[in-house]
């Protein structure tokens, strides 16, 4: 495989990109904060995103930034040992915020302890470790770090996995694994959701009630599937509403024409409203039946859709999650190499120097003593 370009237009250095996630984390810290304290939904929402960032950028510095910073910048180990200590301390508490219920009462509690761990974690990573690294390996060599650490990211996992390794070069076979399983989950999640959630519109819409409907929860890519078969299920909503309403219509209208012949005879009218109120029961019911027949269809239909998209997504990771290790491997090895032959140039550079020195103080002693 072909090594990136350095410098590529548009490329944001690692530390750049590492940065940006810790203010986008901040960002939803901030949120959570200042929302009320029976504000569960919202808190739910953004947990989630909080679980699926932090998730994200962990995966990707134990996959490259750590590993990487270690080789080339020995001085950092301790910075790098203790980074993944917390990472694990993290992950363990975002693996329990996954399951937790926003209503529980130490839901707000357990939240509040991780952002206390995170912004701790923030602070020492943009301290003396990252100034270390910049002025170690220079614009290039993160620039091109960059690179690899955001196509990283398109495959690695979206969920907190505590167990599993946390370096090199394991983390980078079992991450990609991961984020592969990840991120079909999340669709297969976003599909259930979406599914009960369209069901539970046409009956609303029949009956003319409106329920509250809980919103999608989980990673970005499980509430937008969510989203994408609720929306698909409206014209098969609106076609049954339709219906219904016209079923309605012809009843009442059999019901006056009843009516008015009614003076005639007493007892035919109340037979003849008996008769159509049945048949535009009848009617009615068959039309729900129509339409609930149609929503089955088009949640089926959705979720052949979504399997063959789950699919494509599996194949497409699998492949991004290849192309990732490999470039990752080869990426870490031509860049110490490159920093050893550096290194090496240095040495001799320095010995011929110190040679060079060498020769010159002896012979300005020679000449010193022959005078």
């Amino acid at each position: 495989m072909e090594p990136l370009q350095v410098g590529r237009p548009g490329c944001m250095d690692a530390i750049t990109m590492l940065k940006n996630e810790h203010k986008a984390v901040e960002k939803l810290f901030k949120q959570f904060e200042s929302a009320g304290d029976r504000a569960h939904v919202e808190k739910r929402r953004l947990v989630d995103k909080i679980i699926e960032e932090l998730s994200l950028h962990a995966a990707v510095e134990e996959m490259l930034f750590y590993p990487v910073t270690r080789e080339m910048v020995p001085e950092t180990t301790d910075e790098v040992l203790e980074s993944l200590e917390e990472h694990h301390i993290i992950e363990w508490t975002l693996s329990e915020l996954q399951d937790m219920d926003p209503s529980d009462e130490r839901f707000d509690a357990k939240v509040t302890v991780l952002i206390e761990h995170v912004r701790h974690h923030v602070k020492e990573e943009e301290g003396d470790y990252f100034r270390t690294v910049r002025d170690e390996l220079g614009r290039s060599a993160l620039a091109e770090l960059g690179e690899r650490m955001e196509a990283a990211r398109a495959v690695a996992p979206t969920h907190p996995h505590p167990t599993s390794p946390d370096t090199a070069p394991a983390n980078i076979v079992v991450g990609t694994a991961a984020g592969i399983v990840d991120r079909v989950g999340d669709t297969v999640s976003g599909l259930a959701q979406g599914s009960v959630t369209a069901v539970g519109d046409i009956v609303d819409r029949v009956r003319g009630t409106k329920s509250g409907r809980p919103a999608p929860t989980g990673t970005s890519t499980a509430r937008s599937t969510a989203q994408k078969v609720r929306s698909s299920s409206e014209e098969a909503i609106d076609a049954a509403v339709a219906a219904v309403r016209r079923a309605r219509d012809t009843g009442e209208t059999a019901v006056q024409g009843t009516r008015r012949t009614g003076a005639r005879t007493k007892a035919s009218a109340k037979t003849a409203v008996k008769r159509t109120a049945g048949t535009a029961r009848a009617v009615a019911d068959q039309t729900v039946d129509e339409a609930e027949t149609a929503v089955k269809r088009t949640v089926g239909t959705a979720r052949q859709a979504t399997s063959a998209a789950a699919k494509r997504t599996a194949g497409t990771a699998r492949q991004a999650a290849e192309s990732v290790a490999d470039t990752a491997e080869a990426g870490v090895k031509q860049t110490v190499g490159t920093a050893r032959q550096s290194a090496g140039a240095t040495a001799k550079t320095a010995k011929r120097g110190a040679k060079r020195t060498a020769t010159a103080t002896k012979k300005k002693a020679a000449a010193t003593k022959a005078s």
